[in-house]
């Protein structure tokens, strides 16, 4: 059996048995591999912008006899339906670039349809624009990993968009109940702090101050003072 990353590992937790699955930028093809031998997921799609990773899954895919795995290349979910999957994979992407595949992908618009996400960069522009666009985020848990940390998101479409706090943008719904969560809130708190300090004095950038103060405040807060 693929012996997975601890980060693939938890989106592949976060699969339900028998679903059917796309992975969405699959790069070497291990995540989607690992969820069809293992007997989790008997309908399982990759997809890639590119034609080399896509050609390097391939191989990965017939040299762990997993070839079953239907490969498709595409730009974020261009050549996918509904019928293929009720379960998206995107990860390992910047936040931004997985609320594009999001807003051009009109079957996720569907609540039967899950999707797991794990930005590597602008989580809190995704979490503003889930929000935004009426897509609840169900579970969400941090993971460290090769010096990084990272957040992954179980969510689904609700139909109605709502509103979330500053705080809420940049920690979205975790809370200090784990070392890894810990780790992600003091991360904004730092970052928040920092911003704070360096624009203090600044006059034209006085809102900004405040809102970075604010935020700090309430962060501190949150992981107990």
């Amino acid at each position: 059996m693929i012996e997975l990353s601890k980060r693939l590992s938890l989106i592949a937790e976060l699969v339900n048995e028998g679903s059917s699955v796309c992975d969405v930028g699959t790069d070497h093809g291990y995540l989607p591999a690992f969820l069809y031998l293992s007997g989790k997921c008997k309908n399982v799609t990759a997809t890639d912008i590119n034609q080399k990773p896509l050609e390097s899954a391939k191989a990965n895919l017939a040299r762990l006899g997993a070839d079953k795995v239907k490969l498709i290349l595409c730009d974020g979910l261009a050549s996918v339906t509904r019928q293929d999957a009720d379960t998206v994979i995107i990860a390992g992407m910047g936040g931004e670039v997985i609320s594009g595949i999001i807003s051009r992908a009109a079957f996720l618009r569907d609540n039967t349809v899950s999707l797991i996400l794990q930005p590597t960069t602008a989580a809190k522009e995704l979490r503003l624009f889930l929000a935004q666009n009426g897509f609840v985020v169900e579970r969400e848990q941090a993971l460290a990993e090769n010096g990084k940390i990272y957040s992954v998101m179980l969510v689904r479409f609700s139909g109605s968009p709502y509103t979330i706090s500053d705080t809420q943008a940049v920690i979205g719904i975790l809370k200090p109940d784990s070392d890894e969560a810990k780790q992600y809130i003091e991360k904004q708190y730092k970052i928040a702090s920092k911003c704070a300090h360096d624009l203090e004095k600044v006059a034209h950038k006085q809102n900004e101050y405040s809102y970075y103060l604010k935020l700090s405040e309430e962060l501190k807060n949150i992981l107990g003072g």
